[in-house]
């Protein structure tokens, strides 16, 4: 992809943000004395328009693209899925937080305890949204998890989409439109970085390390790395046929990986932010330590680019800003 149609791809999705990202119409109602109530605003989820209440004070996030933002906000939690909340995170040593448990083994009643104000859904949650309706009927349920047809862009367009999306949503219900505003403008600051800095001679091979093994992060589809291909047109030093989303990557042989000679390296360590997952080896050692990839382009000249330690974990806008950077400097030294 050129860097013509890169930057036009960019210029496209800022008006389609700018027409669908969700509105920022606040509302103030008065009560039958005169009194007023608290402001709302109407915002897109999955299931249409929802109407929530501006800084709300109780509220339950379950969706790991928010965890970053709302902690960088200050934003208060009374719920959390404590378990996909990264280390580092002010939330994860927070006791007062009521643990919902992990999406494959959840405690929802721990929602409906803390009687939330709103609980935002999504990400490996979303499967759960009727039964969390259910539960807390008084609360507002909104799902981030928008399901983007298909046919509604490019694997790159529809996760920068995304990516924005939930970002400006947040931004109107926390009353902090300029300071998600800011992140969108970085997220797309560090994309024209990497385009420009990209040479598209190289080629690039992306890996997911669990358990002391390298999987293959395939061009489009593959966790994490997949639409990156599609938004800096990145040409791939390996393609298989049959590709996934894995979370632990697809199947392929070191030895292949090897012969398809990267010029570029990029990793995900999916154990890094589990703490001590059985079997876990740190991601610089796997690589370091597979002797049929030492003799890669991308190994005799350090061109490899570790993504964030709680990727895994933590897919909010931020993250990937920071990644896109590590990638931009790299690319141009």
């Amino acid at each position: 992809m050129g860097k013509f149609k890169i930057s036009l791809m960019l210029t496209l999705l800022v008006f389609v943000l700018a027409a669908c990202g969700g509105t920022n119409e606040t509302k103030k109602e008065e009560s039958v004395d005169g009194a007023t109530k608290a402001e709302t605003v109407e915002i897109t989820d999955t299931h249409g328009t929802v109407e929530v209440p501006v800084n709300p004070e109780k509220v339950v996030a379950l969706d790991n693209r928010t965890f970053e933002t709302l902690a960088a906000w200050d934003i208060e939690l009374v719920g959390a899925p404590i378990g996909l909340l990264p280390a580092d995170s002010p939330y994860a040593s927070n006791e007062e937080i009521a643990d919902a448990g992990m999406h494959f083994e959840p405690n929802l009643e721990a929602i409906a305890g803390v009687d939330p104000d709103v609980v935002i859904v999504g990400q490996r949650f979303a499967s759960y949204y009727e039964d969390i309706k259910k539960l807390v009927p008084e609360a507002t349920v909104i799902d981030l998890n928008i399901d983007i047809p298909e046919d509604a862009g490019t694997p790159g367009e529809i996760l920068v989409k995304g990516l924005k999306d939930t970002t400006l949503t947040l931004g109107h219900i926390f009353d902090k439109n300029e300071e998600a505003a800011q992140l969108v403008a970085d997220l797309d600051k560090s994309i024209e970085d990497v385009a420009s800095a990209y040479n598209e001679d190289d080629t690039v091979m992306s890996v997911i390390v669990s358990g002391g093994d390298i999987g293959f992060s395939a061009p489009m589809t593959g966790r994490v790395f997949g639409p990156m291909y599609d938004i800096f047109g990145w040409a791939p030093a390996l393609e298989v046929e049959a590709s996934t989303g894995d979370h632990e990557g697809d199947e392929v042989s070191v030895e292949a990986i090897a012969e398809s000679n990267p010029d570029w390296l990029f990793v995900l360590d999916r154990d890094a932010p589990l703490g001590d997952a059985e079997g876990a080896v740190p991601a610089e050692d796997v690589i370091n330590n597979a002797p049929a990839l030492q003799k890669t382009t991308a190994v005799t000249e350090d061109n490899i680019v570790y993504a964030p330690k709680d990727t895994y974990l933590n897919e909010s806008i931020q993250t990937y800003s920071e990644f896109f950077n590590s990638v931009a400097a790299a690319l141009a030294k």
